[in-house]
């Protein structure tokens, strides 16, 4: 029989049938020794789409069962922090810029960031946070405010665009971030009352291809659970799930890297370096779903708050309550999956998202209507 090795991933082989087969045959092999099947949660949304979109989650049904995690930036965002970037886009001397995903995030009243736009407000999407230093030179009589977003991924270009920024004394650019702690939701929502039972993880390999994968040390020790990073091919994620399922089996609860063609245990060093400089530790930051969370996000160091938005326009946002039928909170937790929303596919379409979750390309709503239900519908 080949072994595990013998796979021999390579850059143009990553959806081989035959390796896939192989792959699957191993993993129920495992999981037949356990004798029982397998809790296993894909932390990140990115993840999720590859499982839905290839069926692994069929080809492993019984034997796996996938809970989806809070790995999407777009679907965690707090609505108050929706509500600002709407209350913002409304002042006449702004223009806000952000990425395309949050434009269609809806916020408390049903606004969206395209919908203000139709109504004649200055609003852009952007592809990367340095394309806001064009639209700044573009328009000189507007604010630009960027609303960044993402994990520790995305970070390091928002804290590049406010050094550049900074550095060329460009007066009339401001960001306001919403950089937030992949590792810090984790512990959180393992800590949590009401957490979904999950046995292993698969950790996301675009963050921790800047923050290293000792950084999931700690979590592992406390919670005695398995983390294996992984990549985002098919194979990649069968050999993630082969790997914490021989973990399990041999009674091993350890953090492996499966995405070894990126992620190191320390890291980037020139990125976290930069996240150093730039960023702050804030005390606590809301999280859709979860509230505040202690020190799981980046604020602007005191070096560079001449470009921080929240100080130079400072709003008062106060804090809602999501709306009761919408489940996106309860799917980013793991608690529930998409399909036990009532108002799946049903109100909730991509054409008419109610919550983030449907609106996110890494969203797991999104991704069980694009992969469950159809492409027809999309």
């Amino acid at each position: 029989m080949k072994s595990l090795n013998s796979l021999n991933l390579i850059w143009n082989n990553f959806k081989d049938p035959q390796r896939v087969k192989f792959l699957v045959k191993l993993i129920k092999k495992e999981i037949e020794s356990l004798g029982k099947s397998l809790n296993l949660m894909e932390f990140c949304g990115g993840h999720t789409h590859v499982i839905l979109k290839y069926g692994i989650d069929e080809l492993l049904k019984d034997y796996v069962n996938f809970v989806h995690g809070p790995g999407c930036p777009v679907c965690v965002i707090a609505l108050e922090r929706v509500d600002l970037a709407l209350e913002l886009a409304k002042k006449p001397e702004i223009l806000l810029c952000s990425y395309g995903d949050l434009m269609r995030v809806p916020g408390s009243k049903g606004h969206t960031l395209v919908s203000l736009r139709a109504e004649g407000y200055s609003i852009k999407a952007v592809s990367s946070s340095l394309e806001t230093l064009k639209v700044a030179k573009e328009f000189p009589e507007k604010k630009i405010i960027f609303f960044a977003i993402g994990f520790e991924t995305t970070a390091p270009h928002t804290a590049v665009l406010i050094k550049e920024a900074y550095k060329n004394k460009i007066d009339n650019l401001f960001v306001i971030s919403n950089h937030i702690l992949a590792v810090k939701v984790l512990d959180f929502l393992l800590k949590s009352e009401k957490k979904p039972f999950v046995e292993a993880i698969i950790g996301p390999g675009h963050v921790s291809t800047i923050t290293g994968s000792k950084i999931y040390e700690s979590i592992v020790k406390e919670h005695n659970i398995p983390i294996v990073i992984s990549g985002f091919e098919p194979l990649d994620l069968l050999q993630a799930i082969y790997l914490i399922v021989k973990q399990k089996r041999e009674n091993r609860c350890e953090v492996e890297v499966q995405y070894t063609r990126s992620v190191t245990k320390e890291g980037n060093p020139k990125a976290q370096a930069l996240l150093e400089e730039v960023f702050i530790i804030r005390d606590r930051f809301p999280w859709r779903g979860f509230g505040d969370i202690p020190f799981s996000a980046y604020g602007i160091n005191s070096k560079y708050e001449i470009l921080d938005a929240e100080k130079r326009f400072p709003l008062d946002i106060s804090k809602l309550e999501e709306n009761p039928h919408c489940l996106c909170a309860k799917v980013i937790k793991g608690i529930k999956k998409p399909t036990d929303c009532k108002l799946f596919k049903k109100i909730c379409t991509p054409q008419n998202p109610l919550g983030p979750c449907m609106v996110s390309s890494e969203g797991a709503c999104l991704a069980y209507f694009k992969y469950k239900v159809g492409n027809l519908y999309v």
